[in-house]
């Protein structure tokens, strides 16, 4: 999966996901935590106002190019093998949490945004984009719950049915802003899309 995600995400990266990238990251400051930072596709769209940055990818091939991304530019990026749901960091520690094509694929969601509030600071951002479930009674949605189990195995535990903004709100996060968009060039049944900023309450 890490030898081949780039290469496999570059036409989706080009027709969409790099501009929705640098639009979710630009108002970021302060301390800031990504969790499954995979190869670094975030990494250049942090701004300078954020003073720490914090990457945590637990995939041993995925850091491992991770890693190699960060030696090569000039940003001081801390790095951490931690999990979604065993972030290594005390309460209340950052002041942004990242989260981008990440919740489809760990195991229990709703622990992994338990974990991701902990470390966030009263008020603090989650800030997360996510393919998700198309509408019920679509046959896209019935085709995508076809497909899930096969999918799964061999796209590194992904579901295609996960109702992701649902489950940030009952983990006890204000959705402040979300946009559900068509992520273009993407295989039809990973295409819709949600993207936004919720906050800690």
């Amino acid at each position: 999966m890490a030898a081949i995600y780039d290469p496999f995400m570059s036409s989706v990266e080009q027709a969409c996901l790099e501009a929705w990238r640098a639009e979710l990251l630009a108002g970021l400051e302060g301390e800031v935590l990504e969790v499954g930072a995979g190869t670094g596709a975030n990494l250049r769209h942090y701004p300078e106002a954020v003073t720490r940055l914090v990457l945590a990818e637990p995939e041993r091939h995925m850091h491992e190019r991770l890693e190699a991304k960060v030696r090569a530019g000039a940003r001081k990026v801390e790095l951490s093998p931690a999990p979604a749901d065993d972030l290594p960091f005390p309460d209340g520690a950052f002041d942004a949490v990242v989260c981008t094509l990440v919740l489809c694929s760990v195991p229990e969601p709703t622990v992994a945004l338990r974990e991701i509030r902990r470390v966030l600071r009263p008020g603090g951002k989650l800030v997360f984009m996510e393919h998700v479930a198309a509408e019920d009674g679509t046959r896209r949605r019935v085709w995508q719950g076809r497909v899930e189990p096969l999918w799964k195995s061999i796209a590194g535990n992904c579901h295609l049915t996960r109702h992701t903004e649902d489950t940030i709100r009952r983990a006890g996060f204000t959705i402040e802003s979300a946009k559900r968009e068509s992520l273009r060039k993407a295989m039809p049944l990973t295409r819709p899309s949600i993207r936004g900023v919720a906050t800690k309450t």
